[in-house]
């Protein structure tokens, strides 16, 4: 193997552990989210899209390249039965080559889509930690907002009971008391409009979350079926040499 297919190969290996790392169950977005915010990232955030696509690019031409070869030895075909007698070899030094090329290009493959891969997969554990903090901010408001309301009704309840209990003669103490209720009822209109509204957000944001829960699920199955492809290539190799 040569020195570029070499780097290609170890950077793929780095890629699969990367991924695994980044999967495990254990670990929460929330503290995923903690560590690509430290400032030894913040200061790579200004080169990291032109690394990125740098690495894209180089990763194609060399997939580029992988395929061109595997099409130059698949195409080539031993010559007559009198050339095979002269030079034994032949054949399996076009096989040797056939196989190298394929490696190449499963390598070159394999690292190009779990470098995507692993892109998104960091972009989905932010989004998640994101939703995950939005999520218990509303929960947090809702749970005031019920408060306020639940506290709302029972001032309301000791002003009607109180304005019941009054006397019929005390016109202007009424008066006071009825714009006092009509004041609490507004207010309890607004905070029981509020509950709403945060439950509506609360709403939105679990399906959000449910449905970046399900893309991340399927990253990782894809992950894993990725994982196998590589260890049955990785064994394939193995028993050819």
């Amino acid at each position: 193997m040569t020195l570029q297919w070499t780097v290609v190969a170890i950077f793929l290996y780095v890629e699969i552990a990367v991924i695994l790392i980044l999967c495990m169950p254990f670990v929460s977005a929330k503290r995923w989210r903690s560590l690509f915010n430290l400032s030894i990232w913040k200061w790579f955030a200004p080169y990291w899209n032109k690394g990125f696509f740098t690495m894209i690019l180089i990763l194609i031409l060399l997939f580029c390249d992988a395929l061109r070869e595997v099409r130059k030895y698949s195409s080539v075909e031993p010559g007559p039965m009198a050339d095979a007698k002269l030079n034994p070899n032949l054949f399996d030094h076009l096989h040797m080559k056939l196989f190298r090329s394929q490696r190449n290009l499963y390598i070159s493959g394999f690292s190009l889509f779990l470098w995507l891969v692993m892109q998104r997969l960091v972009t989905l554990i932010n989004q998640v930690a994101i939703a995950t903090v939005t999520v218990t901010s509303l929960q947090t408001q809702a749970e005031n907002a019920n408060d306020a309301a639940k506290k709302y009704q029972e001032d309301n309840l000791l002003l009607k009971q109180a304005l019941l209990e009054k006397d019929k003669d005390k016109a202007a103490s009424k008066q006071v008391l009825r714009k006092e209720a009509e004041k609490l009822m507004e207010e309890l209109k607004a905070a029981e409009e509020a509950v709403c509204k945060a439950n509506t957000d609360l709403e939105a944001m679990r399906r959000q979350a449910r449905g970046l829960t399900m893309e991340y699920d399927r990253l990782l199955t894809e992950h894993n079926k990725l994982q196998n492809l590589q260890t049955l290539a990785d064994e394939g190799s193995k028993k050819d040499q």
